[in-house]
């Protein structure tokens, strides 16, 4: 469990589902589609997946009320487990407020101070500016735009419609000296 000023990071309970299914019903960006929700069944089974990953998915949740206002998740990548692409979602009705710095700020240094991140980098399509301006928040440094580089849902025709994604990406050395 993390704690910042405002919010408990912490495992998913079952009792979760609810407020899952508020931000998941109709996911705010594309590349969270495919964990769209429709029913609270859905969504109990969703948190109850989450729930036996309590190392590297946590539920963002106000310090007050304890609701779920979002997550926050990353595991190491492939063949390099100090390398990790942290991923954030909140509740559109809690964005805004600064809310996912402060959770995202609290995850990455978690991963570079007790999971032995080395390197953290995050997607973010080009139309999501609200998440580009997090990861600069964070001091991670823009690495690319990759032109039409993935699909995550489809034209009304049903070709897949390609995104152009930025990376971002920051060091722990980086993170230490910012």
């Amino acid at each position: 469990m993390l704690e910042t000023e405002r919010l408990i990071l912490r495992p998913f309970l079952e009792d979760d589902a609810e407020d899952m299914l508020e931000y998941l019903a109709k996911p705010a960006v594309n590349c969270f589609a495919e964990m769209a929700l429709s029913s609270l069944e859905e969504a109990r089974a969703a948190a109850r997946e989450r729930s036996q990953d309590g190392e590297y998915y946590f539920a963002v949740c106000l310090k007050e009320t304890n609701k779920v206002i979002g997550e926050i998740f990353a595991h190491p990548e492939g063949g390099a487990a100090d390398t990790f692409s942290p991923c954030w979602m909140l509740n559109a009705a809690y964005q805004g407020r600064g809310y996912a710095y402060e959770a995202a700020h609290a995850f990455c240094g978690y991963l570079f101070a007790q999971k032995g991140a080395r390197r953290l980098y995050a997607y973010t399509e080009e139309d999501n500016l609200a998440s580009q301006r997090l990861c600069e928040k964070l001091h991670m440094r823009r690495e690319g735009l990759f032109l039409e580089f993935i699909s995550f849902i489809n034209n009304p025709d049903g070709t897949p419609r390609y995104e152009n994604t930025y990376q971002y990406a920051i060091l722990k050395k980086e993170w230490e000296n910012r």
